[in-house]
């Protein structure tokens, strides 16, 4: 029996059982719908007009970050705005620590005693402003148009602390059982999460041991499923530098004679990637678990063409491959090599003829789920600095290795509520899948918490462009997926205050 057929049966079967067991819910259904259709358009859309007007870039984009006070301002708008939301049990503040970014750190005592915990995660931080917008639109101007909401940081992430407080303040509100919620919110997702293992560590004992963790800061390949991130590739980021002389030389006189150092980073960099077909070198790949491989076949089923053409190809280019599943495996769970910026090039307006001293790349590659990424490090070291042509002195600096995830199996009921809670609210079947992109922290989670279940979604979908121009979040999105965060808060109540394993 082929993979397809083998998943299609079994993940077919389980929606049918869940459809017969799944079908209870302590939510109604209606009223749910109501009142976060009102809280979304009364609370919690016009308080993200104004986060998007605070320019808060994460420390890596802000050398000014320490004494701007941006950070601080973006978090203490949002505790602000959680003070104000009346909910019984809370307690927030904002942690501070020298020379880190500032974390939100928010306890809300369960309903009753004997609840277990549920974590959930987020980030303020924002990539730059990554300009020009399209005419009328700004990073820090936002604007609602179509029903989306386009400014930096509103999608990613910041409308993850609204979403999770409100999951919790519709279940008070509706007098449902809730559990314990930890919320933290970090303020340096998007330069690499280094100092939230710090955080984790120092308030480990208020955080006590989660049992389920949802993190909002994932996407969705389209806007009319509940989507359910199963696995996340790992990164590795750096700097290859080449030197062959001590200053730049007149081409005329020097070319033919002195190697071009960009000829030089080329020749290095194809023993990473194929020039031809991006195909990148084994010591970065892993082999893809038969169950994800299924549920990749599901997703490229699901969305066909959609998979390739979500990008804004310009008329006549194409893709890496045609072919939906491919292209989405090649996305999730293969490497692949990007060159993101250069120094010792002139700009072509200024450029004259001259043979350059050096040159240098930022490289990105992205890893497999699985692949440890330490041990990629030492290989990309390893493969760049051996043997270089011409002898040129070759550097690699800079390297910033995040980890992969490959979240745990859901336990059945988490299985059977996710699933319910997606026949409510966006009536049809979850899909789960994979992303390209990294949530480094995820990883070293899944290490701290070995027998939490994840729950990983977002709303960054087509178009919604986190990390470049015209950034949107989709506001019916967003309602439908707090409506599911809810339902999943308030029916996993019973099954982790009992710590029933089923």
């Amino acid at each position: 029996m082929c993979i397809r057929d083998r998943y299609q049966r079994r993940v077919h079967g389980e929606l049918k059982k869940e459809e017969m067991e799944g079908a209870q819910t302590a939510l109604n259904v209606e009223s749910t719908a109501q009142l976060v259709e009102k809280q979304v358009t009364e609370n919690i859309i016009p308080s993200l007009l104004d986060f998007v007007r605070i320019p808060n870039l994460s420390r890596l984009y802000d050398p000014e970050w320490k004494t701007n006070g941006l950070l601080e301002k973006a978090a203490n708008f949002l505790i602000d705005w959680v003070k104000s939301q009346n909910i019984k049990g809370l307690s927030i503040e904002l942690v501070t620590e020298p020379e880190r970014p500032p974390l939100i750190f928010a306890e809300i005592a369960p309903s009753q005693q004997g609840a277990g915990t549920i974590l959930f995660y987020g980030h303020y931080d924002k990539q730059p402003h990554m300009l020009p917008w399209r005419e009328g639109l700004g990073p820090v101007t936002p604007v609602i148009e179509d029903d989306k909401l386009y400014g930096r940081g509103g999608a990613d992430d910041g409308y993850a602390i609204y979403a999770s407080l409100l999951s919790i303040k519709l279940c008070q509100d509706q007098g449902i059982p809730h559990p314990r919620a930890v919320i933290m919110i970090e303020g340096d997702e998007e330069s690499g999460s280094a100092h939230l293992p710090f955080y984790f560590e120092k308030l480990a004992a208020r955080i006590g041991t989660p049992d389920i963790i949802v993190c909002l800061d994932s996407g969705c390949p389209d806007y009319e499923t509940l989507w359910i991130t199963t696995t996340l590739r790992g990164v590795l980021v750096g700097t290859l530098k080449v030197d062959i002389i001590s200053e730049g030389v007149h081409s005329g006189d020097a070319s033919g004679i002195v190697p071009s150092t960009f000829r030089i980073a080329r020749q290095i960099l194809d023993r990473i990637d194929d020039p031809v077909t991006g195909e990148v070198n084994e010591a970065f790949k892993v082999n893809i678990p038969p169950e994800r491989y299924a549920q990749a076949y599901q997703v490229a089923e699901h969305l066909g063409q959609k998979l390739i053409d979500r990008y804004p190809f310009l008329p006549g280019t194409k893709p890496v491959s045609t072919d939906p599943l491919q292209a989405y495996l090649n996305r999730i769970w293969r490497p692949a090599l990007s060159i993101v910026g250069a120094d010792g090039l002139a700009p072509t307006a200024t450029a004259g003829n001259v043979l350059r001293p050096s040159t240098s790349l930022r490289i990105s590659l992205r890893l497999p789920p699985t692949l440890n990424p330490h041990t990629a490090e030492k290989a990309i070291q390893e493969i760049l600095t051996r043997d270089p042509p011409y002898n040129a002195k070759v550097s690699v600096t800079g390297f910033h290795a995040g980890s992969g995830w490959n979240a745990p199996a859901f336990k059945p009921f988490l299985t059977n509520i996710i699933s319910s809670s997606s026949k409510n609210f966006f009536k049809r079947d979850v899909l789960f899948f994979g992303e390209g992109g990294s949530i480094p922290f995820l990883g070293f989670l899944g290490e701290k918490y070995p027998n939490a279940q994840f729950v990983v979604a977002g709303l960054l979908g087509p178009g919604s462009n986190a990390h470049g121009p015209n950034e949107f979040l989709h506001i019916t999105y967003l309602k439908k997926l707090i409506c599911c965060m809810t339902q999943i808060v308030a029916d996993s109540t019973p099954h982790i205050s009992t710590q029933k394993s089923a």
